[in-house]
């Protein structure tokens, strides 16, 4: 017998141009009374899809930081549990049984974090500072919320306990070299300007510095040589992003 949750819970998505992925990612939302999308006016199937479940309720809104879209959405929620997940994020059946009883509790946290299991164009990534990605997924957004001025890399402030959920969340980021590329520079051009709102001044020794040393941190420290070349183009990348942050930086710098 399929397990039911016993209080209401929203379920939070923001998107652009997911139309890949929108319907698997529906799915995982079967136990939430509702469904809220917060999408930046995608121009592929994104909206016409999911516009057929009869859960969701839509919100375009024009995309101005990351921070700006989920709290827009916490902010459309009816219920105080959230659930939010991205687009190319996935529950597995273990998972969903163990939100569902955690849900259920009685002693429950104000916030839970969901560990991820990275993947790579299908392959699954065990190294390369991915081993310990985690994020707040499940929470009640009456005692939460997005720090404001976090472009990228948003940030949950939490008042009350944490706890986190032992089942992994599957992590599809990366479908293809080339679009992660782009999201890794995107999300590079953003935290340039939150750092040139905060004040912070262009040097290009930071540049390089910050660039050499990600790059060495993911490859080594974080073991990405063992996970092949895979391993080698995460690290890259993420090494690529912090050099167009500074490049960011230096063009948006007052």
């Amino acid at each position: 017998m399929t397990e039911k949750v016993v209080i209401d819970v929203s379920a939070l998505i923001i998107t652009y141009n997911e139309e890949k992925n929108i319907k698997e990612v529906l799915e995982c939302f079967d136990f939430c009374e509702e469904i809220i999308i917060v999408d930046s006016f995608s121009t592929d199937r994104t909206i016409e899809i999911a516009a057929a479940h009869p859960k969701v309720k839509i919100i375009r809104h024009q995309f101005e930081d990351f921070t700006t879209q989920r709290n827009l959405a916490l902010d459309a929620a009816k219920n105080d549990w959230v659930l939010f997940l991205d687009g190319d994020e996935r529950i597995t059946p273990p998972l969903r049984r163990e939100i569902i009883r955690t849900l259920n509790g009685t002693q429950k946290k104000e916030v839970y974090y969901f560990y991820r299991k990275f993947y790579f164009a299908g392959k699954p990534i065990h190294f390369s500072g991915t081993q310990t990605d985690k994020n707040a997924r499940l929470f009640r957004k009456s005692k939460a919320r997005y720090i404001k001025g976090k472009k990228v890399h948003e940030t949950l402030e939490v008042k009350g306990n944490a706890g986190i959920l032992k089942n992994k969340l599957l992590h599809f980021s990366v479908t293809d070299y080339g679009s992660y590329r782009e999201k890794m520079i995107h999300y590079g051009v953003l935290k340039g300007q939150e750092l040139a709102l905060q004040g912070k001044k262009f040097s290009i020794l930071t540049q390089y510095a910050k660039t050499i040393l990600k790059f060495l941190k993911a490859y080594f420290l974080r073991l990405g040589i063992l996970d092949g070349k895979e391993g080698f183009q995460l690290s890259y990348l993420q090494s690529l992003s912090v050099f167009e942050t500074y490049r960011s930086l230096k063009k948006h710098q007052t």
